[in-house]
């Protein structure tokens, strides 16, 4: 089992390039959370524990096929339990076998091993491209503007 936050960030990694959403799911406490500030259209913008984490990802591999993290920095903070990680993961969309190539920034305090909090700032509108679900993202912010 990992213990620093790098090697349960590096862990989440090769499970995510492995599609075992239930490993990844694992890694987090039972009572971690999972925030998106940039969430947008029906994403979530906060998830509360393990279990509602591992319902969230359940889908990840049925939209995105992940076949690479070709570029991975872990920048330390001063709180020895938290880190800022910069990674980019390219594969292929399943729905439309397009290659994509998405950056992601997340914010990672693990606590005994485990992910008690990840802040997870990624592009709804690049996310959902790579997805092939770009239409149905405009869609929901369109009505969500006009309610």
């Amino acid at each position: 089992m990992p213990r620093t936050p790098e090697e349960t960030f590096r862990k989440l990694l090769d499970l995510l390039l492995a599609k075992d959403m239930n490993a990844v799911a694992d890694l987090w406490a039972q009572d971690g959370t999972a925030e998106f500030p940039f969430a947008a259209g029906t994403s979530p913008a906060r998830l509360a524990g393990r279990e509602a984490v591992r319902g969230h990802l359940a889908g990840y591999p049925g939209l995105l096929d992940v076949r690479e993290i070709p570029a991975v920095t872990v920048h330390h903070t001063q709180r020895p339990d938290t880190i800022v990680a910069e990674f980019t993961a390219a594969g292929r969309t399943v729905r439309t076998g397009e290659p994509y190539r998405l950056d992601c920034i997340a914010v990672i305090t693990v606590q005994g091993g485990l992910i008690a909090h990840y802040r997870d700032y990624w592009s709804p509108p690049a996310t959902a491209s790579a997805a092939g679900t770009l239409p149905d993202l405009l869609g929901a912010l369109h009505a969500a503007a006009t309610r």
